[in-house]
């Protein structure tokens, strides 16, 4: 494995992340036993960072790593999780970043939360009242780092005045870019890394989906305008040349896509998320594929983002994204 710095946070954090939100049921069915096990695989395999929030699974895949980090793993993780997304809502009032924390920190099973992230940005509270919440948690010992996930620029540079802000969380794929022009060249001016998620664009780029019924009954990504019939058959179409250069390089879709994404900035951490260790084992790969300058141009031409059918959440989601 190897390893990077997010922001000024000191802790040196693996390359590639684990992201937890696919080990609850929320692509199809979840295997306790196997999300576990994968756990155990990363951290085994030296990937230290991994990703949680209290959104996920009304806390239940906390309650998971927490099982999972049981019996030593614990000193081997730098661990995330975030709080305020209420499935539709925000709440960063200073009282709830109180309560929110201390709940993660039960349901976990810890005493400290390396990385806290905001989920989702209130707007009806004052992000540097959320902030100066948030630390005061690092204050009492309950928190290392703080972060931001899905904010916009004018809070990330709010927030970072008021503390620093390690990290921010949004996602960025070969087919979702926004951040290239609307963040990264803030995020640099102020030293905060970005930490990537849905890197494998909710699995489109691993090129295993070939349509809407490769999608389980239950899988949420039905409800996201990309994967909905008339945008999905047009999007699996879009990664054909990728897969072509993958192909030609005897590597998976998957590998090249993170491998791309790793070579846009030491300061950029993927967060896959996985729930079994045969496609954790193929991720980590990634970070041993060297890619050369043309290479790179290549496969970031490959995918052509703008021509992606879909917005990247649904309707009702998009005006809490960029607060």
């Amino acid at each position: 494995m190897k390893y990077r710095k997010l922001g000024c946070c000191t802790d040196d954090v693996s390359a590639i992340g684990l992201g937890g939100m696919a080990m609850t049921a929320i692509y199809g069915p979840a295997d306790k036993g196997e999300a576990i096990a994968t756990t155990h695989a990363a951290l085994d395999a030296g990937m230290n960072f991994i990703d949680t929030s209290d959104a996920y699974g009304g806390g239940g895949n906390e309650e998971m790593l927490g099982e999972a980090l049981k019996g030593g793993y614990r000193d081997r993780a730098f661990l995330a999780t975030k709080f305020g997304n209420l499935g539709g809502s925000a709440d960063g009032r200073p009282e709830y970043v109180v309560e929110a924390c201390d709940k993660s920190l039960s349901r976990l099973g810890i005493d400290v939360i390396d990385l806290y992230f905001q989920h989702r940005v209130d707007r009806d509270v004052p992000i540097e009242d959320t902030v100066g919440a948030m630390s005061k948690l690092v204050e009492q010992g309950k928190v290392r780092w703080l972060g931001l996930s899905e904010a916009g620029p004018d809070t990330i540079r709010r927030a970072h005045a008021t503390h620093p802000i390690a990290a921010l969380q949004t996602e960025y794929s070969l087919w979702t870019r926004f951040v290239e022009t609307d963040y990264l060249p803030l995020l640099r001016e102020l030293g905060i890394a970005l930490v990537a998620y849905s890197p494998l664009g909710r699995g489109m780029l691993t090129g295993t989906i070939d349509g809407f019924d490769s999608l389980a009954e239950n899988d949420r990504r039905k409800d996201h305008p990309r994967f909905q019939q008339g945008n999905i058959e047009a999007n699996v179409e879009i990664i054909q040349p990728l897969k072509a250069i993958a192909d030609e390089k005897g590597v998976s879709t998957a590998q090249l896509s993170i491998a791309w994404l790793l070579a846009q900035g030491d300061d950029i951490v993927p967060i896959p998320g996985t729930k079994r260790r045969e496609h954790l084992m193929d991720n980590i790969a990634a970070v041993d594929l060297e890619l050369s300058a043309d290479d790179i141009a290549r496969i970031g031409g490959a995918v052509k983002a703008d021509d992606v059918s879909g917005t990247r959440y649904p309707a009702g989601q998009l005006p809490g994204l960029g607060i």
